[in-house]
């Protein structure tokens, strides 16, 4: 390993004899700088250095055709300067290889995770392809800054789109790469979404059937070409199940004795038990029922579960004048009616399956008759007498 004091124009014209493959030229001038030489007239820098654990190690430092000799000195004694305060640039430059790209990361990380628990991760991989990794699959995930998350947050809503989508998003960006972290991967230790504020998103207005609405429905139901709506939308509004909890269900998840009906993977993907009441009892009674089949509401074609019922859906609540009610909008019927009907949050939770309170608190509405009667009881609590003007009333309490 020849020392020498280089100079610019000996490593112009330095060259690697032909049967030795690469020769090796170290500076006298600064200490671990080298020149490598090979045959086909390449010529490259490093920096030769022990490290904290007393191992040599070589950094690259560039090609020397574009890194003149007095620039390389220079790169190098900054490096042994980030060196003697504990920087090791080889195992930096090896964190920056092993770094994947975001779609790297996405395909063979995320999604082969998620598919094994999630049952929404066809949902996330919809996502995914059309609007995150055209916009972040080819940076590597050291290069995802807060920046670049808030131009692609920003950049969705510029495009036009619901803010419910466009936050959907952030939270899933910020759940992947969450998972890299937890998971060490390489060039990723902070979640450059934290501080990322989703966009205020107020909630749809919640849509209740009145009970007059309600048998409305029901009518156009029974009058629908699709034979099983007639089953299904009264099971819908009793129970407050979801559509596809209605649609999968099987005779076996009827316990008939114990009044009690057991729905095997919700939305979360664990099962959970609905009480079944005296009307569910009688619905399922009129049922039609095929031992060969075992699914409730099936289709009487194939004897399958319905794959949509949009259609009949639809047709029945347009004659009912009800346009606007949407499927999900008997959940929240029924809820409102069990809250109508004076019973608790807590036990509407509970029917409902959801696991936080706070998801229930959107059914704490009262009619304006149900207040009008509490108003009412209290006035008359109070002695205040029944259909009294104000005049009365103040009369009364002087």
């Amino acid at each position: 390993m020849p020392r020498v004091h280089l100079r610019t124009a000996e490593v112009e014209r330095v060259l690697c004899p032909p049967n030795m493959g690469t020769i090796n030229l170290f500076d006298l001038a600064c200490k671990g700088l080298m020149l490598e030489v090979r045959t086909g007239g390449g010529k490259t820098w490093y920096l030769r250095f022990t490290d904290a654990r007393g191992k040599q190690r070589q950094h690259r430092i560039g090609d020397a055709l574009f890194i003149p000799l007095k620039v390389a000195r220079k790169l190098a004694r900054e490096m042994q300067g980030r060196i003697a305060l504990g920087e090791d640039p080889v195992a930096k430059a090896q964190t920056l290889r092993a770094t994947p790209t975001f779609a790297d990361f996405i395909n063979d990380r995320y999604l082969p995770f998620i598919q094994g628990y999630k049952r929404s991760w066809k949902s996330d991989d919809s996502y995914l392809r059309t609007q995150l990794l055209p916009v972040l699959g080819k940076l590597h995930l050291d290069e995802i800054t807060k920046q670049k998350v808030a131009d692609f947050h920003n950049g969705m809503r510029a495009k036009g789109y619901a803010l419910g989508t466009c936050n959907r998003c952030l939270v899933l960006l910020r759940y992947a790469l969450n998972m890299a972290i937890r998971w060490e991967i390489d060039g990723i230790t902070a979640n450059p979404t934290l501080g990322c504020k989703l966009f205020d998103d107020p909630p749809t207005k919640e849509r209740f059937l009145s009970q007059a609405e309600a048998q409305a429905l029901h009518q156009a139901v029974r009058n629908s070409q699709n034979q099983m709506l007639q089953y299904i939308v009264p099971m819908l509004i009793l129970t407050g199940a979801r559509k596809r909890e209605v649609l999968d269900a099987k005779w076996e998840d009827f316990d008939l004795e114990r009044r009690q009906w057991r729905i095997p993977v919700t939305k979360l993907g664990r099962p959970r038990h609905v009480p079944v009441s005296d009307a569910v009892l009688e619905l399922l009674a009129l049922v039609p029922k095929n031992p060969a089949v075992p699914y409730v509401f099936a289709n009487p074609r194939t004897g399958k579960p319905f794959v949509s019922i949009f259609y009949a859906w639809d047709t029945a609540r347009t004659s009912a004048g009800l346009e606007e009610v949407r499927i999900h909008d008997l959940r929240h019927s029924f809820a409102s009616f069990l809250v109508n009907a004076g019973r608790s949050l807590y036990e509407v939770q509970k029917l409902l399956g959801h696991t936080q309170i706070k998801t229930t608190q959107r059914y704490a509405h009262l009619s304006q008759q149900t207040l009008l009667d509490a108003a009412n009881a209290a006035n008359f609590s109070m002695g205040v007498p029944r259909n009294t003007t104000p005049d009365l009333w103040d009369s009364h309490t002087n």
